[in-house]
């Protein structure tokens, strides 16, 4: 137990004698430990920041675009699917996109991803009945009601 307490005096000595008045140098060091970062250095900080951030902010926006075009593609297939089977079926085109979540074809009308709505599809309706001239026209396709501008360059209105 001596031992241990001699050894642990030698060392508080040893530090003591580092930083102890006198020494070259100790007040630098009291001051080093005090002081926090520079204005420079935080400046320097911000400006990595702020490149890293220009740099990463277009590819996250492009992702996030290429992400909704996905899934507008995939609702359109869909709808147009479903448009299609519901013809085939009834011998009619549905007369509206609720047509096909009333007859179950649907479990509700997907939502447009470029207008977040559910109500801005533009609908283009047939031009001749499919049964005759007896049934009342119906939808034949469907496109997004957004009016911008795809990644490829085409408007998703001609999707």
């Amino acid at each position: 137990m001596v031992n241990s307490a001699q050894s642990t005096n030698s060392a508080a000595r040893q530090n003591q004698e580092l930083i102890a008045p006198g020494r070259p140098g100790w007040r630098e060091c009291l001051k080093r430990a005090r002081r926090g970062f520079t204005l420079i250095e935080l400046m320097v900080v911000m400006a990595i920041i702020s490149v890293l951030l220009a740099i990463a902010l277009p590819i996250y926006q492009k992702s996030v675009i290429r992400a909704k075009e996905s899934v507008l593609r995939n609702n359109l297939f869909t709808i147009r699917t479903m448009i299609d089977e519901y013809t085939i079926d009834k011998q009619k085109a549905p007369e509206s996109l609720q047509d096909l979540v009333s007859e179950g074809y649907l479990r509700q009308v997907p939502q447009d991803p470029m207008t977040g709505s559910d109500q801005t599809w533009h609908v283009i309706m047939e031009d001749t009945p499919v049964g005759g001239s007896n049934n009342p026209t119906g939808i034949f396709d469907v496109k997004s009601g957004s009016d911008k501008t795809g990644l490829d360059g085409t408007p998703y209105s001609n999707w």
